[in-house]
């Protein structure tokens, strides 16, 4: 399995410096080879570095392999669509390859290629990402963010064999309740939700206000609510996989893809449903426990908190509250979240017995703080 682990670079004032020129050149030549690739209507990627190579090495004072990764960038970034000329940030993250960046694990050096030739930086990094590192690396994207240089680096992480599950772990995923498993564990949501609630009411004053100073505070808080979030997240998938793998028993979830546009809410309730973060919860617990060997079943989540799991009655009234659950059939009461879970938990033995689930892709997951993918804070595996 491909993860993506982060290292931190502490380069020189020097180094930074050109680090930050090699950043901004590199990207300059993108969008140069984009307006190229838009005039001509070229996007594939051998046409138009046959067309246009030679052109922006002449233009640019750029090494024959960053000319070629670049390349990839801007047909990589047409592939979304056609429609409008692609343009990149000036200071955008840029591509490496063995070929212009090379790694000494000890010491937490790397050699990386930059206009004015190799730089030599020392680089630091959690001992989780450090063990990481050892297993083979590909690509790397060099990123400056709020001041910091840093690397993402690809590595090829083998995989745990499978176990053969006896058994399913159910795991019901909300809003309130982050998750709930068919063991009756709760890993509640109510300190994020408060946390999220907080920042929401201050984000209003300080947008209502706008003077610089509100501004300024606005751009120190980005991405910390996010990043709470995410290591919430983590923590979670890493708890749930780990017990599935202890007792021998697959992990069963709902398929939610789309979700958010197949229900309909309230106006009130809208920001927290579209600030749940049960897609990059269920990315987690597919990486991990792809990596532990532990089977993922996604099931069906139709009808899963309105049907009672001790006799099967399905309907609407079911469901009292969203903390509440009682079968208007046999009188079966608990809360519904864990009905939910065990519902989750026999749709995932259906699928056990038959052998006929597909593991969710999780070929590329992100170890890091990645602006736009899925990403670890820290490699909790």
């Amino acid at each position: 399995m491909k993860l993506t682990v982060q290292i931190k670079l502490l380069p020189t004032p020097e180094q930074a410096e050109s680090l930050r020129e090699t950043l901004e050149t590199v990207n300059s030549a993108a969008n140069r080879l984009s307006q190229l690739s838009w005039d001509s209507k070229e996007f594939r990627r051998f046409p138009l570095h046959k067309t246009y190579y030679r052109q922006i090495r002449d233009e640019f004072p750029l090494s024959a392999q960053i000319v070629c990764l670049l390349n990839a960038k801007v047909v990589d970034a047409y592939k979304l669509d056609k429609k409008v000329q692609r343009v990149f940030r000036k200071h955008g993250c840029i591509a490496y390859d063995s070929r212009i960046l090379s790694m000494n694990l000890i010491p937490c050096t790397v050699s990386i290629w930059t206009l004015s030739g190799r730089a030599k930086m020392p680089f630091v990094c959690g001992e989780k990402q450090r063990a990481l590192l050892a297993y083979p690396r590909g690509e790397a994207d060099l990123i400056f963010r709020k001041g910091k240089w840093f690397l993402n680096i690809t590595v090829d992480v083998p995989e745990d064999k499978e176990i053969e599950a006896v058994d399913c772990l159910g795991v019901d995923m909300g809003i309130v309740e982050i998750a709930y498993d068919s063991d009756g564990t709760n890993y509640s949501g109510s300190r994020l939700n408060k946390i999220r609630n907080r920042n929401r009411s201050l984000r209003c004053k300080l947008q209502h206000k706008g003077t610089k100073s509100a501004k300024r505070l606005l751009k120190k808080r980005s991405k910390r609510e996010a990043n709470f979030a995410r290591d919430v997240n983590h923590t979670i998938s890493k708890r749930i996989v780990q017990t599935a793998k202890r007792t021998n028993r697959a992990v069963a979830i709902e398929k939610l893809t789309g979700i958010r546009t197949r229900i309909r809410a309230r106006r009130r309730e809208r920001t927290r449903l579209h600030s749940w973060g049960f897609a990059q919860l269920g990315g987690f617990l597919a990486y991990k426990s792809a990596v532990a060997g532990v089977p993922l079943i996604q099931v069906d989540p139709r009808n899963t908190s309105r049907q009672c799991c001790q006799c099967g009655h399905t309907e609407k009234a079911n469901r009292k509250s969203q903390s509440e659950f009682v079968c208007k059939s046999c009188g079966h009461a608990e809360n519904a979240d864990g009905n939910g879970a065990k519902n989750i938990r026999l749709r995932g033995l259906e699928f056990l017995s038959t052998g006929a689930f597909k593991r969710p892709n999780a070929e590329v997951i992100n170890c890091g703080k990645i602006h736009g993918r899925i990403h670890l804070q820290s490699a909790s595996l």
